[in-house]
């Protein structure tokens, strides 16, 4: 059955390309599979062991099959998040083994369809959940985390999707119960979730958002929220300058200090929430002095001081509510109101900007320097800019190369195509 998908696909996808005023892709940086013997091959990101940039390289790896429950999809974009950056460097619980291919979310067109799959169809148009494994032209993953999407939404849109707003959804409105007339905190308001957070805040009236970001991300998303405040300000002054009581909901992607702060902003009855620990990365490799530093920084929570002020702490991890937990369901019913939305018009995914597969180096960077607007998207389909060619080399899976020195990335900046 899976054979036939692949067949079927090849034709949808040049089918697709003609009409696009392309001729098929035979390989090289713009996509395409390389067959050796009766084996096929793909382009991907390979991690080959935690630590700087110089761990990531484009590598050919044996293309995957679809298993029963599962359907392959002909990548065309993928997302790029922090939890990404913090993969490579190891800096999260229980790593997995190395090498790997990095990634969780993507779109692209099912090519195959394994046994007992239901409700899909070659050439759909999908985006996807994936458990590792998505920075690659070809991926495979259970239909639980599959979704269409609409005729009108880019692959890019698609791929800069799931991981944002579910996780603005699912902690604005399953955690926090968002209502008519409450206020929010976000930080990091300028990324790809601070941006669908304001955007689902829009969707409620009367819903005041205070916001902090880097000051030179203020006047792109001024309008996005109500107040807007420099992340390196005191804003817990500003924010009780505004409102005295503080607000209902701190939605907290830093942690270290910040956490006290934000519980201290919390009105009665009010929801504290933590969805990430960018402040435990600050150099290119993995810090113990920025994770002690940081882990030392969080107020010690007080389960009774909680009954005394009234006031709510959780964590939401949208990873492991769907690969640890099972609750593949429930993000299902979350993402079709969600393409509602969309296709109403009233949320729209934010993308920064797009880089080739060999171009990940330089928007893992683009990130940890915290310059996006929206989401990074790596475009399989994207040629590389001259200068990347020899800095991307395709290597063993292995990724046995040298390792790169000091001086190397100096002058080497280049600009990706921004929206």
């Amino acid at each position: 059955m899976a054979k036939e998908g692949v067949e079927k696909a090849e034709e949808t996808e040049q089918m697709i390309e003609k009409e696009a005023g392309k001729e098929p892709a035979e390989g090289g940086g713009g996509g395409g599979s390389h067959r050796l013997g009766d084996a096929q091959e793909m382009r991907a990101v390979v991690l080959a062991g935690f630590g700087g940039l110089n761990k990531l390289r484009v590598t050919r790896k044996a293309m995957p099959e679809p298993q029963d429950g599962e359907l392959k999809i002909r990548v065309k974009a993928c997302g790029l998040n922090f939890i990404d950056l913090m993969v490579r460097q190891g800096n999260i619980d229980n790593p997995p083994k190395t090498p790997l291919v990095p990634g969780f979310e993507c779109s692209g067109i099912v090519e195959a369809l394994g046994d007992s799959v239901k409700g899909y169809e070659i050439g759909d148009r999908v985006m996807a959940f994936v458990n590792y494994n998505a920075w690659a032209e070809v991926v495979c993953t259970p239909v639980e985390f599959v979704y269409k999407i609409p005729d009108d939404m880019s692959f890019s849109e698609a791929a800069a999707f799931p991981m944002n707003f579910v996780t603005a959804y699912m902690m604005l409105f399953e955690v926090a119960n968002l209502r008519e007339g409450m206020s929010v905190l976000v930080h990091s308001a300028g990324g790809g979730v601070g941006q669908a957070v304001a955007q689902l805040c829009s969707t409620i009236p009367n819903v005041t958002v205070f916001g902090t970001a880097s000051t030179f991300k203020h006047e792109a998303i001024k309008d996005s929220v109500t107040h807007l405040f420099d992340r390196n300000a005191d804003y817990v002054q500003e924010v009780k300058r505004i409102s005295a009581e503080g607000v209902d909901i701190v939605l907290d992607c830093l942690c270290g200090d910040n956490t006290g702060k934000g519980l201290s902003l919390l009105k009665p009855l009010g929801t504290y929430i933590l969805y990430g620990s960018s402040n435990m990365v600050t150099g290119e490799t993995k810090s113990f002095f920025s994770f002690a530093k940081s882990w030392w920084q969080v107020e010690k929570v007080n389960p009774i001081k909680l009954f005394e002020e009234n006031k709510v702490i959780a964590g939401f991890s949208l990873l492991n509510l769907l690969f640890k937990q099972g609750r593949a369901g429930l993000i299902r019913g979350v993402v079709d109101k969600l393409i509602g939305l969309y296709t109403q018009k009233k949320i729209k995914p934010v993308v920064d900007s797009l880089w080739a597969l060999e171009e990940v180096k330089e928007a893992m960077q683009r990130i940890h320097d915290r310059g996006n607007i929206g989401k990074l998207i790596l475009d399989v389909e994207k040629t590389p800019t001259p200068l990347m060619a020899n800095d991307s080399t395709e290597t063993s899976e292995a990724g046995e190369e040298e390792e790169d020195h000091e001086g190397d990335s100096e002058n080497k900046e280049r600009m990706p195509f921004i929206q």
